[in-house]
């Protein structure tokens, strides 16, 4: 079954600092959806209380994976991982000093994905046949576009049902960022995934967005259900393109 994942009126931030003021969205199954967002707005804020790192002071996030919903406040991180739900984190975070197939199995966290290890790592390295030809190469040793697709094989190797991808395009050239975009709409239609994506790279991520949600000092700003009502948006042309 499909998988969706439900936020309603979040409140958020860190200590007494309050970061998120009433954040609803919604990502349905199977569908890919953008969160924009310059620095500083609450795009990785928000990311991370999905993920169970920062606790919100109200609000809900439902996740609803084969059928059946889970409340994820309250949960720890890993829970949050066993449930299926998969992070590529901004700036990767991978461990540089271990080699390729060791990050990737640090990935399969999970029983469910242990159980399929082997599977998970053949699927891996189809998907990504540089990590294949470099599965001996400490990561650390990579380019920024190698890593990046270590930083989503990692995640596939959970075998999740939802991929929460944060700031693909950071640190990267402009044509690592297209590849990059690529590869994660490949990987949704391949194994059927729903994606939430924050990003700031607006040409880049409607190109596979379904539709999309901007946050300006910690409030959903605009919501737009498809890439043209997007386009359409004065706030997106003013601050997006430049119009």
């Amino acid at each position: 079954m499909a998988s969706s994942i439900r936020v309603d009126n979040i409140y958020a931030g860190y200590g007494s600092v309050r970061v998120l003021h009433n954040v609803s969205l919604n990502v349905a199954p199977r569908e890919t959806v953008t969160l924009l967002g310059t620095n500083g707005n609450g795009k990785s804020t928000l990311i991370k209380t999905i993920m169970g790192v920062v606790r919100p002071t109200s609000g809900r996030i439902v996740a609803t994976i084969d059928g059946k919903d889970y409340d994820l406040i309250g949960k720890e991180t890993e829970e949050i991982i066993d449930l299926g739900v998969a992070l590529v984190p901004e700036g990767r975070r991978l461990f540089p000093r271990l080699t390729v197939e060791e990050n990737l199995l640090l990935g399969a966290y999970r029983p469910t994905a242990r159980a399929r290890l082997k599977d998970n790592m053949a699927y891996c390295y189809e998907a990504f046949p540089r990590l294949a030809e470099r599965r001996s190469q400490l990561a650390g040793t990579m380019s920024g576009g190698e890593q990046q697709m270590l930083a989503l094989g990692r995640a596939l190797m959970s075998a999740p049902s939802i991929l929460i991808v944060d700031e693909p395009s950071v640190g990267l050239a402009p044509l690592f960022v297209s590849r990059t975009i690529d590869m994660i709409a490949q990987l949704k239609e391949r194994y059927h995934l729903t994606v939430l994506m924050a990003e700031q790279n607006f040409t880049q991520a409607m190109r596979i967005a379904d539709k999309g949600y901007v946050i300006v000092h910690g409030e959903i700003a605009f919501r737009g259900d498809s890439p043209e009502e997007m386009q359409r948006s004065d706030l997106i042309r003013q601050h997006y393109l430049g119009m």
